[in-house]
């Protein structure tokens, strides 16, 4: 857990500078590779840190995601927002992602923090 939180904090510390770059990520393979990325911010709006790594990973032919964290430039833990736990749902279906709560980091299923995802356009599946 540790090597991914650091891998994490090393991304957005080498590249920090507000307020374009602000959170990084890495994400963990079953492969065993790890692949970081930071935010892209433009005016107000860009891909997080999660899915530049996500999309690192994927470009490099190792998909299967099984672990994934983003922190500050201070290395506080963040939690993924919204957009980045639609992401990982759809894309990383048994990913643990680490994050901040009452006792600590914990590693919770990406399954667990968004139970009823969007299922529209590509995605659908039909009901049983």
């Amino acid at each position: 857990m540790q090597d991914l939180v650091s891998a994490a904090h090393t991304a957005i510390q080498r590249v920090y500078r507000e307020p374009f770059h602000t959170v990084g990520a890495a994400a963990r393979t079953s492969a065993g590779g790890i692949f970081t990325g930071v935010n892209l911010d433009c005016s107000g709006f860009g891909p997080c840190a999660e899915s530049i790594a996500l999309g690192a990973a994927i470009t490099a032919g190792q998909p299967d995601i099984v672990q994934i964290v983003a922190v500050r430039p201070d290395g506080i833990i963040l939690s993924p927002c919204g957009n980045c736990r639609q992401l990982l749902v759809d894309l990383a279906p048994n990913a643990l992602v680490l994050m901040p709560s009452s006792e600590g980091i914990v590693s919770i299923p990406i399954a667990q923090l968004l139970p009823d995802p969007y299922r529209g356009g590509w995605n659908e599946q039909a009901p049983s």
